[in-house]
């Protein structure tokens, strides 16, 4: 196998970097909650949590998939509550926060995984003001939201810790179709990293997990993405055990830091990068408005 095969197939194939002993010490018996649960990383994450003895706390639009996990997770003689709901609901976040913090107390962990995706170029969006409305309701607004009624309880106890699951793409230039996406996710990237120096004064730790490409169904309607190497929704939950366990300020892959470097060294080869890009990719379908 060449040396390009390989640094491929470790991409797509990456060895565990969690150690189930230690998660198990750091979460049994404690209360974890997970936004997002239904599907994907988030479904994969709670599993993994509640097998290593914790209570995971389901949020997701999703009830039916939410009791379902719920019920499985349950039967698995692990300990689980689903919390349907809907994160661009200002009022039914505000009180849902309250009612977890009075059935459960103080959480112990939060993981902050919801997420809507768009890949949309910007002349499709001239019309559809709700695709920003949508991105920061879920991205930004409803995160922050559920945040700010579970901290104070968790600052009063003073521990806890916060993990959000942001993307690769707000640490690396900008890619054309993504803005909207990017955008709202950097939103909530700055927020949190904002306040983390206070929460942190109150024993609550921060970790932004900067996620690579994952194959999950956000990212299976852009067909471009489906022929990239990237991390199944286990192999990321693994990654996400392993900041619970070491609880480290930020997790990103090696390779961010030269990018970041480069983008700010040589910005107009990058930009030319991005035009290049721009005209040989295409909207996916379901961008366009086209139902199959």
């Amino acid at each position: 196998m060449n040396l390009v095969a390989k640094a491929v197939d470790k991409i797509a194939n990456p060895p565990r970097v969690s150690d189930p002993d230690r998660l198990r010490a750091v979460v049994s018996g404690k209360t974890v909650l997970v936004t997002g649960a239904s599907y994907g990383l988030g479904e994969a994450t709670a599993r993994k949590l509640a097998a290593a003895g914790a209570t995971v706390l389901l949020i997701a639009r999703s009830a039916d998939r939410l009791k379902t996990l719920a019920a499985s997770i349950n039967a698995g003689d692990g300990r689980a509550a689903a919390y349907p709901a809907d994160l661009t609901d200002e009022s039914a976040i505000t009180a849902l926060a309250k009612r977890l913090t009075e059935n459960h107390g103080p959480m112990d962990v939060v993981v902050s995984n919801a997420g809507k995706s768009i890949r949309r170029s910007l002349h499709l969006q001239y019309d559809r003001p709700q695709d920003f409305e949508r991105t920061i309701g879920v991205n930004y607004l409803g995160p922050v939201r559920l945040l700010l009624g579970l901290l104070p309880a968790m600052r009063r106890r003073g521990s806890g810790h916060i993990v959000s699951i942001s993307t690769i793409g707000v640490r690396t230039p900008p890619a054309p179709r993504w803005g909207t996406y990017l955008a709202s996710k950097s939103a909530f990237d700055v927020w949190l990293r904002s306040v983390a120096p206070e929460l942190r004064a109150d024993g609550v730790h921060v970790t932004s997990v900067y996620m690579t490409l994952m194959h999950t169904a956000m990212s299976a309607p852009t067909p471009i993405l489906r022929r990239l190497p990237g991390l199944s929704a286990e192999q990321a939950a693994d990654i996400v055990a392993k900041a619970i366990i070491d609880r480290p300020r930020t997790v990103q892959p090696l390779w961010v830091w030269p990018v970041e470097i480069s983008s700010m060294l040589l910005p107009g080869l990058l930009q030319a990068g991005m035009g290049v890009l721009y005209r040989f990719t295409t909207d996916s379908p379901s961008a366009q408005g086209i139902r199959r």
